[in-house]
């Protein structure tokens, strides 16, 4: 696939995510081979670490059920090079009353259609201060 369709794909994800549309932001995803990774130690952020797409279903549902009008996230910067779409966003949402505010860069790997592989990179101290 060109590059435009894995970023056209990355962007479709993000589009249905931001409109709190589970179901169409996990059919982006590889059904066999998916993992989603998020910096840190498990121990010390809630979450940190691997998860397959049944779990990281799991956080993604979890997450848009604590912010009750969504989560935004914008795109400030992308680069896409053969499967690989880097992008770097920030969010906007509240959780209790808390702002939720971050800053990111994801790299995403597309095969074949698919989203197989995510390495999220976050502030981990504001997250952990507001989602866990």
């Amino acid at each position: 696939m060109s590059n435009t369709n894995n970023k056209e794909i990355v962007a479709a994800f993000w589009q249905a995510f931001c409109e709190s549309d589970v179901d169409r932001a996990l059919s982006y995803l590889d059904d066999t081979d998916f993992t989603w990774w998020i910096l840190g130690d498990p121990k010390n952020f809630c979450l940190a670490g691997s998860r397959n797409k049944a779990e990281f279903a799991k956080l993604l549902t979890g997450v848009l059920d604590v912010c009750p009008n969504g989560l935004k996230m914008t795109p400030s910067a992308w680069t896409c090079e053969g499967e690989r779409v880097a992008m770097e966003a920030e969010s906007y949402g509240y959780v209790d009353g808390k702002l939720y505010n971050n800053l990111y860069h994801f790299l995403h790997i597309v095969r074949n259609g698919k989203i197989c592989k995510v390495k999220e990179y976050l502030d981990t101290t504001h997250a952990t201060q507001v989602l866990c």
